[in-house]
């Protein structure tokens, strides 16, 4: 027979596994995901062309004064293993998450997975109820040439049509230091705009701290607008950063110095 804090679990379980509702409007092209062996970064292959992820694009033209200073300030060995235990504890808790919407059974009772599920409870509870339905979960995103990337969630969100993303935070986020946040969700709204010929107008970025602090932002619209024209000042910017270290890397040629 069940004690309580079985009863408890059990429940707990149920509750991530309920699903949401599934929507087959688009067929999602799968990509691949892997490693450049050249650059080391990340990119992703579809029909056999590789296309940089807009993960690394925006790590790479990122303004990285605040984050050297802060590994300064508590030491590069803590930083980096602050940087690795919010990893491994954002990516439990999209796991619980994924399972979750896709309605499959999975529990991770390790000690970052015990930290993790109470997250994804929490923003089951807060932010996942105005969702009418979904269209894909961790779905990969293309703009044909230019740009690839995963995204946590398509769905309909209080009526519209929106690309959400689910985030940890060792503390509460200020709007104002999520930019790139913002920027991240733009650039998956315009790939799955152009490649399926939708209209996402919304943008939802649901974060929660280990001490189960909720906090959402949205954009929608003119503003979901004004973050894809910085997004593609970012890409304009990558670009300019890759053939400057191409010309610096390229050895010159014995006509070079003829010129």
């Amino acid at each position: 027979m069940m004690d309580e804090e079985d009863l408890k679990e059990f429940h707990d379980l149920d509750k991530l596994k309920q699903g949401l509702k599934k929507s087959n409007r688009y067929n999602y092209l799968q990509g691949k995901q892997i490693t450049d062996e050249e650059s080391g970064s990340r990119v992703y292959d579809f029909q056999g062309v590789r296309l940089p992820s807009v993960t690394t694009i925006l790590a790479k033209t990122k303004n990285q004064e605040y984050l050297t200073a802060w590994k300064n300030k508590v030491g590069h060995e803590k930083a980096e293993s602050i940087k690795n235990i919010s990893s491994s504890r954002g990516t439990a808790m999209h796991k619980f998450l994924e399972s979750h919407i896709q309605g499959v059974g999975y529990d991770d009772l390790t000690e970052i997975g015990c930290q993790a599920k109470p997250m994804a409870e929490k923003i089951i509870e807060m932010g996942l109820t105005p969702i009418e339905e979904y269209y894909g979960s961790e779905v990969m995103l293309h703009y044909p040439g230019l740009y690839a990337g995963s995204t946590d969630l398509v769905c309909v969100h209080n009526g519209l049509e929106t690309i959400v993303d689910f985030k940890q935070a060792n503390r509460p986020k200020k709007e104002e230091w999520i930019e790139d946040y913002f920027i991240q969700i733009a650039a998956y709204a315009m790939a799955h705009d152009a490649y399926y010929d939708s209209t996402i107008r919304q943008g939802v970025i649901m974060i929660c701290t280990p001490d189960l602090y909720y906090q959402e932002f949205k954009i929608q619209d003119a503003e979901l607008r004004s973050w894809k024209h910085k997004w593609l000042k970012r890409l304009d910017m990558y670009h300019e950063i890759k053939f400057d270290e191409k010309e610096r890397t390229t050895p010159m040629k014995a006509e070079d110095f003829k010129k």
